[in-house]
């Protein structure tokens, strides 16, 4: 049965995406069977895996038009695939507000599928919206990433309640999986401030692999493609493989030994 991971920050532009393609992708090569459920409108995790939706999506799975199963399809990497979306599923929103269960509807999906894989990753829009409300009720745990700047810190709180909200109403269960600094420009004193203060904050629920702001990292989407293959030398192949190794060791779980890139 698959643990279910939402990787989640109100906040845009702080590499959830970005990490949602590059983890997923890296856990899968090391033999785990994924899948990533792309919850944002725009669609940026679809498209920068190379896939496109045509005539179905997590809209039409959400709404109760088709079953994920019918949704999801493989990607061209190994051990991953995804259920996509576009910028129809914010009209999800409107429309299930007036549904029955409608906190429940992604989990009720998902479970249909969950014995097919090791992990879902659900790469969740910047906002808190009903559709992070379906993420987190789906979810097992949450993955925080934080961005390596002065304002880091604002609008966490907020997320925070909203998790402790959801795990107190729907999912009991709910846990934070960790919390990823991202965009480190380590030349900078404020980085490191911030990396300091993020630690003090969450204490070890962070993890040691940080994520480097590099521009490789901003290109590899735009050719469809995880930056391991985009680029398997750069900074950003690195940190993702190290964080993809230590969330797998989090879990109990061991990288084949002859695993290489």
């Amino acid at each position: 049965m698959a643990k279910t991971i939402s990787i989640i920050n109100q906040k845009g532009g702080v590499g959830k995406t970005t990490t949602a393609i590059n983890l997923s992708a890296l856990v899968a090569d090391m033999g785990q069977r994924v899948l990533i459920v792309d919850l944002d409108p725009q669609g940026n995790t679809t498209s920068g895996l190379g896939m496109a939706v045509e005539d179905k999506s997590v809209y039409e799975v959400l709404m109760g038009r088709v079953q994920m199963k019918e949704l999801v399809e493989k990607t061209d990497y190994k051990n991953l695939s995804i259920a996509g979306s576009d910028i129809r599923l914010a009209g999800a929103e409107l429309e299930l507000v007036s549904a029955e269960k409608r906190e429940y509807r992604l989990k009720t999906a998902l479970a249909a599928v969950a014995k097919d894989f090791d992990f879902i990753f659900i790469d969740c829009p910047p906002s808190l919206s009903l559709l992070t409300v379906n993420a987190l009720t789906a979810s097992d745990s949450v993955m925080i990433p934080i961005q390596c700047e002065y304002y880091a810190l604002e609008g966490v709180a907020s997320l925070l309640q909203t998790i402790q909200r959801v795990k107190k109403t729907f999912n009991h269960r709910l846990e934070i999986e960790g919390v990823l600094l991202t965009m480190l420009d380590g030349r900078t004193n404020l980085g490191l401030q911030v990396v300091d203060e993020v630690k003090k904050h969450f204490k070890k629920q962070v993890y040691a692999t940080v994520i480097p702001r590099t521009v490789r990292l901003g290109e590899a989407p735009s050719h469809g493609e995880p930056i391991h293959v985009y680029d398997k030398r750069s900074s950003g192949t690195t940190a993702y493989v190290a964080l993809a190794q230590e969330m797998l060791a989090r879990n109990g779980v061991k990288v084949p030994s002859g695993w290489k890139l």
